[in-house]
């Protein structure tokens, strides 16, 4: 019998500012991505927890102009570049990371605003959505930041108080609460500002108190200490993009677009079905949709059901793994089973009306290596899609079953 590991990350000190910290060890197990459970019974595999985790980001194909015009094109550039990078960066390839480090220097070359630190605009909470992670950040950096299930955010505070702060938060859920740990901060240049990390502490929902942060500030001398130079900031006040003591960048907004927050949801795994009604109430013009069958690679991220029963039927129905859709009507279902062995199914497509597909697949194997293993089955099936771009697919498929599909670089 082959078992399969749970998932474990280990939860420390969130740095947006590189700080030092003991770690905490946290388990986490989400069930909505659990896509192999199923071969259990077929393969002799133990229950697992896999996770596919996406860091969120945005279109220029978005339908709502007020929010679209609060973004110029080379920030969308960045933004788009985000799309199916995990963990905020951690999980990134070569080719993603060098999509985003070059949208990222096409930026800071450009006119943001002048003197960011002394501008309103800098003012507030913002959303980490990437960063870098070179040798020398810290070890609590590269572990938490790249958990997709919490959401990091930064709160910078220096001209609207007498106490100018600069404060890493993440956020576990609205229902057990945050950690907050805070830097007091003061200006330097119109770009740095100093920090010095002075207290922090868990605001859980199910205590009547806040609980200290095990950290000793004031023992650590320099190493509390640090700088962050803003790169660049969006004239719109929507788009920061920061340069820390450690060599980290980071990639942070105030404003997320509607396929932001929809891939953000999907990445925490509630609320998914309400926040794709109000995604495609929010970017539907009925005059126009007649959506295409986008070619590429398409990875399954979400689904709002999960059969079971039979693994295989669930591939076969494309409830699993990926869709490649190729030239001249060609279509793939491909799903990793175990490591070297893969399910696929290939079929034929044809649009038998506006946004309407009838696939016919029938051609389904077990590969492993360079032998395949022919497996006696078809299925005819009905594809919807509801909405799709260059980055993202919403689609009605199996037994009225509504995809999320993200396309894979």
């Amino acid at each position: 019998m082959v078992a399969v590991r749970f998932y474990a990350v280990e939860m420390s000190l969130p740095c947006l500012c590189p700080c030092p910290s003991s770690p905490i060890s946290l388990s986490l197990c989400s069930p909505r991505f659990n896509l192999l459970n199923t071969t259990s019974r077929r393969l002799g595999l133990s229950r697992n927890c896999r996770t596919l985790r996406i860091s969120c980001s945005s279109s220029s194909t978005v339908t709502d102009q007020t929010q679209q015009s609060s973004f110029n094109d080379a920030e969308l550039k960045l933004i788009d570049a985000l799309i199916g990078i995990q963990g905020r960066g951690k999980s990134a390839s070569p080719k993603q990371l060098n999509d985003v480090e070059s949208a990222v220097k096409v930026l800071e070359g450009l006119e943001g605003i002048q003197n960011p630190t002394d501008s309103d605009l800098i003012e507030g909470r913002w959303r980490l959505m990437f960063t870098t992670r070179p040798g020398t950040a810290s070890p609590i950096q590269r572990t938490f930041t790249g958990v997709d299930v919490f959401t990091v955010f930064q709160d910078v505070y220096l001209k609207a108080t007498n106490d100018p702060r600069v404060s890493n938060i993440v956020k576990f859920s609205d229902f057990i609460g945050e950690l907050k740990v805070e830097a007091v901060a003061s200006i330097k240049d119109g770009k740095r500002v100093l920090f010095r990390f002075d207290r922090a502490a868990f605001d859980l929902k199910f205590l009547p108190f806040k609980v200290p942060y095990p950290v000793p500030f004031r023992l650590l001398g320099d190493e509390a200490k640090g700088w962050l130079d803003t790169t660049y900031l969006s004239p719109s006040g929507n788009l920061r993009i920061s340069r820390g003591n450690k060599g980290t960048t980071f990639v942070l907004q105030k404003e997320t677009m509607p396929r932001q927050k929809l891939l953000a949801t999907i990445s925490q795994d509630k609320g998914v079905a309400e926040a794709i009604d109000e995604f495609l109430a929010s970017n539907s013009n009925s005059a126009e949709d007649n959506y295409e069958l986008l070619e590429g690679s398409w990875q399954m991220i979400w689904s709002s059901q999960m059969y079971t029963d039979s693994w295989i039927e669930n591939a076969a129905n494309g409830l699993m793994g990926r869709q490649i859709i190729e030239k001249d009507g060609r279509i793939k279902f491909e799903v990793n089973i175990i490591p070297a062995f893969r399910f696929s199914m290939k079929g034929k497509f044809i649009k038998s009306e506006s946004s309407t597909y009838d696939l016919k697949m029938d051609d389904a194997a077990i590969i492993g290596g360079a032998f395949g293993y022919p497996v006696d089955i078809t299925n005819n099936i009905e594809l919807k899609i509801l909405y799709t771009d260059e980055k993202m697919r919403i689609s009605r498929g199996f037994d009225n079953i509504i995809f999320v599909h993200i396309r894979e670089i």
